[in-house]
């Protein structure tokens, strides 16, 4: 498991926001952020709910979702946002909203 950034929610539309048209999410690329933060803005009809939608999450780059994930309470059911990249939310089993992150290919690259 390797750190690879921490998610903030915001209302305000940022620079170089990307719509990731399944969670109907705008989000930007933490990769370009110097502190590795990553913007997260909800449309109003975004099937998102709970957790996820109202708290930041930490998230990290896995070799196996599923055996990075066992054990934890499922927030968002795992789903390909970009090609090639598979991701998940959890939360840890003291309440934190953990991201989990599985790539094929490196979408950043």
């Amino acid at each position: 498991m390797e750190f690879s950034h921490i998610g903030l929610i915001t209302q305000t539309p940022q620079t170089d926001e990307v719509f990731i048209p399944a969670t109907r999410v705008w989000v930007t690329n933490f990769t370009k952020h110097p502190f590795r933060v990553e913007w997260l803005r909800f449309e109003e009809d975004s099937p998102v709910t709970g957790p996820v939608r109202t708290q930041p999450h930490v998230a990290f780059r896995v070799d196996s979702l599923d055996a990075a994930a066992a054990g934890l309470p499922v927030l968002l059911e795992p789903f390909e946002p970009l090609e090639g990249m598979r991701v998940g939310f959890f939360q840890s089993l003291d309440g934190a909203v953990i991201e989990l992150m599985e790539y094929e290919t490196d979408p950043f690259v």
